[in-house]
């Protein structure tokens, strides 16, 4: 129970953050870091068992009596993921806490930043592919009020939408895809469902809709264009966005499903590839354009997501051991890139890479950190993102598939990550000649040295980085169990610092002399920008298609709502008579044997009802109108009695007579007399709707009362009424018990509906007193 536990921790400090948070002031994202340290504490308890290939599962009933289950599994990719969400979001946390000023909002930002973390935690360990999908939502609902936290600036809103709607989307076609799947496998079990791939036409549509939602959620091309937007959110957000949660979600999925279909797909193996190098090489192009410190490191996630994709998804065990060790390293110092990014914002209150001259120096803490993590980022010997890229190019020389264009595509993605991480460093900590400043540059005597507290997360992330570099077997444990529970083939695959002279190190020594001659000579870059100047932007497609769209639901909105009440009743009781009109003629069905009446008193109160109603319709006078109206439901009350239902007639007076006081109270307000049409076909269309509506209404309720194929419920609620309501009223026990729910709702209904009435009243009432005064 354990895993559950650590969920329900999240949810509780969730709640309490958001309750206490605005007399925390900034302390409270300490208090929020407790629910990601129950998580480390977790972990440290069961993480020596789960690498030695234990599986942790619980259950936990949720609607039993439907047979539906919250089960959780954590093997050792979940064991990985739990890592990096609960120890990079502990820091976070605790950056958090130095990065805001003191503000009102903290408690809000920081349950938001907790269930976010609690999201991810259940996606990485849900068994259930439907509970799999809630953890999927729940990310995507809490990334937007994170990413648009900062709601007063129009960009943050539009970051926090734009996410919203392609992950959104991508989620709504991975639901179909894990339904798909579900159906296909007969089971809905993650676990039953690898261990048995189905096939067919129905798995192979819920194969390709699951690859579309992961690729939208992972920002792959051509749904990238997201992340960089993203950049909006505070830089703790974006920390945790990039490196251990959201855009991990559908790396996660992929590696999960690759390895067992891969192999009863044949377009699956060719499409990640293809996916993927597209991405990276896309997004490390794009990283080499940007001025701002924040999207050039979003760009840079965006190449760095294609490569694990590519790996993970290729279906070989050596490539997806090398990717597993990829999404380690990237997690470990995208982290700390972020950080470092933020430290600069927050003391140069610029991330403008062409306003920044020289302040490396007064941030040797930082800069330093954001040097080694760059360089880890970009494979420099002895650092972890070295030792996964060696990874990746030894596999991908025995790669079955694909084997030139794999490594000539890791290559040049390679070429291009140590390029855009050397203008990362030159960009935000190198002093600039005048003709690559901009207007308003900050000097390094502007800058103010932050506290160490501020810096301190980002160091501990750029150690991990050093640490898991030069002594290997910590991080090869937890990368072996992940990739040996992804494909028991991996198993036995290890991680090594030195490979010796070989291949692999002469092309990691190329791709770096290759990047640093392409970041000292830009040019290339701006001629390719001017090649591909006219190429189509996913960004403008989004806006246009955006744009788009509001002007077509601009213009169906003027069309269908015209603002006429006359119109939309027209419609509505149109539309009602039309289509299941249509379906009563075709079926030629006969109302069968009926009775006309019982009585006389019957036949007298039914010409009455049927009087009144047709007055209710001729009146002019608005009075008039409502107390026929009245008598009808009164008539129909009294046809209840004589049918022998005395508590159905009681119903239907009470109601009546609320509804009669009602149109009264409104009718205060209103014109005396309706108001005449102007328009000459008006009367008569309301007249021929009016009868048509009556016309079907009265031939439905004939045929249908003389259709009926199964006996009522009657016989069954009489007979359950006194010994499982209690009562021998069984219309009572109907209206407390069995319906009772119903009931609640019916009473609601008509408790809004009278503090409505009566608000608009008085309303009325204090507009005619201001007036009068």
């Amino acid at each position: 129970m354990g895993l559950a536990l650590v969920l329900v921790i999240h949810a509780l400090l969730a709640l309490v953050t958001g309750l206490v948070g605005r007399r925390l002031g900034r302390n409270v994202l300490v208090l929020g870091a407790l629910a990601p340290a129950a998580a480390v504490v977790y972990l440290i308890a069961r993480t020596p068992s789960v690498i030695e290939g234990e599986v942790i599962e619980a259950s936990v009933p949720w609607v039993p009596d439907l047979g539906l289950m919250l089960d959780l599994r954590l093997d050792g990719f979940g064991l990985l993921f739990w890592w990096l969400i609960a120890g990079i979001g502990v820091l976070v946390f605790l950056y958090g806490a130095r990065y805001f000023d003191q503000r009102d909002d903290l408690g809000r930002f920081t349950a938001m930043l907790v269930l976010f973390a609690g999201s991810m935690l259940l996606l990485t360990s849900a068994d259930n592919i439907l509970l799999l999908f809630v953890g999927w939502e729940l990310t995507s609902v809490t990334s937007y009020l994170l990413i648009g936290f900062e709601d007063d600036r129009a960009p943050a809103r539009a970051a926090a939408l734009q996410a919203l709607l392609v992950t959104g989307l991508g989620g709504l076609v991975l639901l179909a895809g894990l339904v798909f799947l579900g159906l296909a496998g007969e089971t809905y079990s993650l676990a039953a469902l690898l261990e048995s791939p189905p096939t067919g036409g129905t798995a192979t549509a819920g194969l390709v809709l699951v690859l579309i939602g992961a690729m939208t959620k992972s920002a792959q091309a051509p749904f990238h264009f997201w992340l960089p937007g993203a950049m909006a959110a505070p830089t703790p957000v974006s920390a945790y966005l990039h490196s251990a949660t959201m855009v991990k979600a559908g790396i996660y999925l992929v590696a999960r499903v690759g390895p067992a279909f891969a192999p009863v797909a044949d377009w699956w193996t060719p499409t990640l590839l293809t996916v993927g190098a597209v991405s990276m090489l896309v997004g490390g192009y794009r990283a080499l354009k940007s001025t701002d410190l924040k999207e050039l490191l979003a760009y840079g996630t965006v190449s760095q997501l294609g490569l694990i994709f590519l790996l993970v998804g290729a279906g070989d065990h050596e490539l997806l051991h090398a990717g597993v060790a990829v999404l380690l390293a990237h997690a470990l110092f995208k982290a700390a890139l972020f950080l470092c990014a933020g430290v600069v914002d927050h003391q140069a209150h610029t991330r403008d890479l062409r306003r920044l001259d020289g302040i490396g120096r007064k941030l040797p803490v930082t800069a330093t950190a954001l040097v080694v993590a760059t360089a880890s980022m970009a494979g420099v010997p002895p650092l972890l993102g070295f030792v996964a890229k060696e990874a990746a190019l030894d596999s991908s020389l025995h790669a079955a598939l694909g084997r030139g264009a794999v490594v000539v595509a890791i290559v040049a993605g390679a070429v291009l990550t140590a390029a855009y991480g050397l203008r990362l460093i030159w960009g935000a900590l190198a002093g600039k000649s005048d003709d690559v400043l901009v207007d308003d540059p900050v000097t390094a005597d502007e800058v103010q040295r932050p506290r160490l507290t501020l810096e301190l997360p980002a160091v501990v992330l750029v150690v991990a980085s050093v640490v898991f570099g030069v002594w290997v077997a910590p991080a090869d444990a937890l990368v072996e169990a992940a990739s040996a529970s992804l494909d028991e083939a991996a198993a036995g695959l290890h991680l090594a610092l030195w490979h010796g002279f070989g291949a692999p190190l002469a092309l990691s020594v190329t791709a770096l002399a290759v990047g640093t001659l392409a970041f000292l000579r830009p040019r290339w870059v701006d001629r390719t920008t001017r090649l591909t100047g006219r190429s189509p932007d996913t960004t403008d497609v989004y806006r246009r298609s955006l744009f788009g769209l509001n002007r077509l639901a601009d213009r169906v909105t003027a069309f269908v709502q015209p603002g006429s009440l006359p119109v939309y009743l027209g419609m509505v009781l149109g539309t009602a008579v039309l289509l299941p009109g249509h379906l009563l003629v075709r079926s030629a069905a006969g109302p069968g044997s009926l009775t006309f009446a019982r009585s006389g008193l019957q036949v007298a109160v039914g010409a009455l009802v049927i009087g009144a109603a047709i007055g209710t319709a001729l009146v002019r006078h608005r009075l008039s109108a409502v107390l026929l109206l009245g008598a009808v439901g009164y008539g129909v009350a009294v046809l209840f009695v004589i049918q022998g239902a005395p508590d159905l007639a009681l119903t239907q007076l009470l109601v009546e007579t609320l509804a009669l006081g009602i149109f009264v109270l409104v009718l205060r307000r209103l014109p005396e007399r309706f108001e005449q049409s102007s328009w000459r076909l008006g009367r008569g269309l309301r007249i021929l709707v009016s009868v048509s509506v009556g016309v079907f209404v009265a031939i439905f309720a004939v045929i249908a009362a003389s259709a009926r194929r199964f006996d009522t419920s009657a016989a069954d609620y009489l007979a359950r009424a006194k010994p499982e309501g209690g009562g021998s009223n069984v219309v009572n026990v109907i209206l407390t018990d069995f319906r009772a729910l119903d009931t609640v709702g019916e009473i609601t209904v008509v408790v809004v509906a009278v503090i409505g009435v009566a608000s608009l009243v008085r309303a009325h009432l204090r507009r005619d007193e201001a007036e009068e005064r």
